[in-house]
């Protein structure tokens, strides 16, 4: 197996539930919590990850599509939550692929940046944010083994999927059976 993906692993289920030094939340700007897997992880980690986006909030403003900022994991299972903003999908032509793929980069930065060597990342912008799927599953995997073959401190990474339909897309592309 390419030592690469021996890196990553799929998943099906709830992010909030992984015991891994981070989850990666698909935040929006505001870092107010809201619904699909923002909504989840901060019902599931309690007050404290919104107090900590608050402060965030306060000291250097909204979260820009793309960038990630960091807090506890609260009551969850993960040490961390990375809060990421992923683009809204606006047809294709916005910069979205690129948006999403910093989305991704900026995450694994900051996860470096913190020591973390296990991190699992929801499927970004695919819920609400429209962003086709497929399109999606392409970007996230490309962004992630790029980063690793550059960088060993993370030692895995897991794509959790929530729907089967991102999953058998994810399987797809990383050969899983």
């Amino acid at each position: 197996m390419d030592p690469i993906l021996s890196r990553i692993t799929l998943i099906q289920g709830d992010i909030t539930k992984l015991e891994v030094d981070a989850i990666v939340n698909a935040a929006n700007s505001s870092l107010m919590g809201g619904g699909g897997v923002d909504g989840a992880i901060h019902r599931a980690g309690g007050p404290a990850i919104l107090a900590e986006c608050r402060e965030i909030v306060v000291r250097q403003g909204r979260c820009e599509t793309g960038q990630a900022v960091i807090t506890s994991g609260g009551n969850l299972p993960a040490k961390f939550v990375v809060h990421t903003v992923g683009p809204v999908w606006h047809g294709g032509n916005n910069s979205e692929a690129d948006l999403l793929w910093d989305a991704y980069l900026n995450s694994l930065k900051m996860a470096v940046e913190n020591g973390i060597e296990t991190i699992a990342f929801p499927n970004i912008s695919t819920g609400v944010y429209g962003f086709p799927k497929e399109n999606a599953s392409h970007i996230a995997i490309e962004a992630v083994t790029q980063f690793l073959s550059e960088n060993d401190q993370i030692k895995q990474v897991y794509f959790v999927c929530f729907d089967q339909e991102n999953y058998e897309l994810y399987s797809q592309l990383l050969h899983v059976s």
